[in-house]
C-alpha cells in the first residue's frame, strides 16, 4: 500500500500452484501478487487507513477467494498478462459452468456399444464405419449451470477440456476510485464520441428552448445567416455574403457541375491509389508529354 498506488482485485478458483507460479513469473517486474486470508488482509487494510484513508472503498470487496495484484504500470497491460495466463480444464460434475459448451459434430471415434450413453443425453448419432458420429452441434452445457456427471463424462470420453481457470479480475482500485475492469477497454475514441453526443444534445436543447450556449451559438449564427439570405434574395439586395448563392440561382447547371467534381475527386484518388506503378520508360514517357493520367 506504500508502494503501490493502483492494484487489480482477483479470485483465484481452480487455480493451482504450478499455474499461480507462473503467473507470477509473468508479471515479475510489472506487479505483485499477494494472496492471504481475508480477515488478515481486512486487518492490515484497516492498519494503514490512518496514512491511507482511501484504502477503505475496498474492504467491501474483500470476499471470497480473492487476492490482490499491486501494479504501477499501465493497468490495461497488466489486465492483459492475466487474462492471457489461463490453462485448461476439464469439466468436473457439480462444478459451475463459466461459459456455455458445445460439442462438435463429426466421428467420435467410439464404438457401438456406447450408442446408449449418447442416447441417454438426447444426442443424435448414427452409426459409421463401426464408430459413432454425431449427426449436429449439441449446446451440452450452458453458462452458469452445474455441470452433470452425465455432461462430465460425455466430454472426458471425447477428450475435450472446455474451461479455461486464471485469475479473474473482480475490480480495479486506482488512487481511490474502485470500477469494473470493463472500464478498461474504453478507448479515447470511445469517450471522444460521448462528448460530441453529449455537446449535440446540448445544442439540440438549447436551440428547442432559445437559450444560447457555447454549444448553440454556431448553429444560431448559421441560422440566422439563412434568414438574412433569404431575405436578400427574395427583396433583391445584394451583400457580398450571397453571392454565390445567386450565381447558382442564376445559372442551375452550375450545380450539376459541382455534383459532377465532388464524385469524381474520391473516384480520382481510390483510381491512383489502386493503379500499379508504371515502368521507367512509360513514367518518362510522362514526364516529357508534360501532363499526367487524370491532367
Amino acid at each position: 500500500m506504500e508502494e503501490f498506488s493502483t492494484c487489480f482485485l482477483v479470485s483465484a478458483d481452480n487455480v493451482g500452484s504450478k499455474q499461480m507460479q507462473q503467473i507470477r513469473i509473468a508479471l515479475r517486474g510489472k506487479a505483485e501478487v499477494l494472496m492471504g486470508k481475508n480477515t488478515m488482509m481486512r486487518k492490515a487494510i484497516r492498519g494503514q487507513l490512518g496514512k491511507y484513508p482511501q484504502w477503505e472503498k475496498i474492504l467491501g470487496h474483500v470476499a471470497g477467494n480473492v487476492g490482490f495484484v499491486f501494479t504501477n504500470e499501465d493497468l490495461s497491460e497488466v489486465r492483459d498478462i492475466l487474462l492471457s495466463n489461463k490453462k485448461e480444464a476439464p469439466a468436473k460434475a457439480g462444478a459451475i459452468a463459466p461459459l456455455d459448451v458445445f460439442v462438435p459434430a463429426g466421428n467420435t471415434g467410439q464404438g457401438p456399444e456406447k450408442t446408449s450413453f449418447f442416447q441417454a443425453l438426447a444426442i443424435p448419432t448414427k452409426i459409421t464405419k463401426g464408430t459413432i458420429e454425431i449427426l449436429s452441434d449439441i449446446h451440452l452445457i450452458k453458462v452458469d449451470e452445474k455441470v452433470g456427471a452425465s455432461e462430465a463424462a460425455l466430454l472426458q470420453m471425447l477428450n475435450i477440456r472446455p474451461f479455461h481457470y486464471g485469475l479473474v479480475i473482480n475490480q480495479v482500485y486506482d488512487n481511490g476510485a474502485v470500477f469494473s475492469p470493463e472500464i478498461l477497454d474504453i478507448t479515447d475514441d470511445d469517450i471522444i464520441k460521448k462528448f460530441c453526443g453529449g455537446i449535440t444534445n446540448v445544442a439540440a436543447a438549447s436551440l428547442a428552448i432559445g437559450y444560447p450556449t457555447v454549444a448553440s451559438v454556431p448553429h444560431s449564427v448559421i441560422n440566422g445567416f439563412k434568414n438574412i439570405a433569404a431575405v436578400c434574395l427574395e427583396a433583391d439586395i445584394d451583400i457580398p455574403q450571397i453571392a454565390g448563392i445567386k450565381e447558382y440561382l442564376a445559372d442551375p447547371s452550375k450545380f450539376a457541375a459541382a455534383a459532377v467534381v465532388e464524385e469524381a475527386a474520391p473516384a480520382a484518388e481510390e483510381t491512383k491509389a489502386a493503379a500499379p506503378a508504371a515502368d521507367d520508360s512509360e513514367s518518362g514517357s510522362d514526364d516529357d508529354m508534360g501532363f499526367g493520367l487524370f491532367d
